[in-house]
């Protein structure tokens, strides 16, 4: 007869665990890049322009400051990207309508096409992952994900926090 108790404990996770998971993060995220890096290159851009892209694309009408925050680098470092990205009209900006110093950014139509070409490998791996593990996986990997994420508003996003309960 098995302990009742036995579901209850949390099991240990090994080191050798916790370093393969590490490693399936690095080679996770390398075949994850690889197909819009190559689109990239093809435009002289990085996955800084990349993430711009995507982040603007999800969330039109952001601020330039929202999307500081949420990528976390430089002012000079986005302004680089964000001016190459306005320059070659894949970003569109305008002031916004209640403070004229803010800068509201959206994908122009050129941006979009990209955007879709880009998400396009991606969203079609994460898509077939998705299926092949089953529903209870996707929700595992959700909560692994939320809990690598180390600020709470950025988990906020999603939806609820890791230590939630359902």
């Amino acid at each position: 007869m098995s302990d009742i108790n036995s579901t209850s404990r949390p099991r240990v996770i090994t080191e050798e665990e916790v370093r393969q998971g590490i490693e399936l993060l690095f080679f996770a995220y390398r075949d994850f890049t690889a197909e819009p890096d190559a689109i990239l290159a093809r435009y002289g851009f990085g996955r800084a322009h990349h993430r711009v892209i995507h982040f603007v694309g999800r969330h039109p009408q952001m601020t330039v400051s929202e999307l500081l925050a949420i990528l976390r680098i430089t002012k000079q470092s986005l302004s680089r990207v964000l001016g190459q990205l306005v320059r070659q009209e894949f970003i569109f900006q305008q002031p916004g309508s209640h403070d004229r110093r803010q800068r509201l950014l959206e994908l122009t139509s050129k941006g979009r096409d990209l955007e879709r070409q880009l998400s396009e490998p991606q969203r079609a791996r994460i898509a077939d992952a998705y299926r092949q593990a089953g529903p209870q996986a996707l929700e595992g990997f959700r909560h692994v994900m939320l809990g690598i994420v180390a600020d709470e508003e950025d988990r906020r996003r999603f939806g609820h926090l890791p230590s939630e309960k359902h």
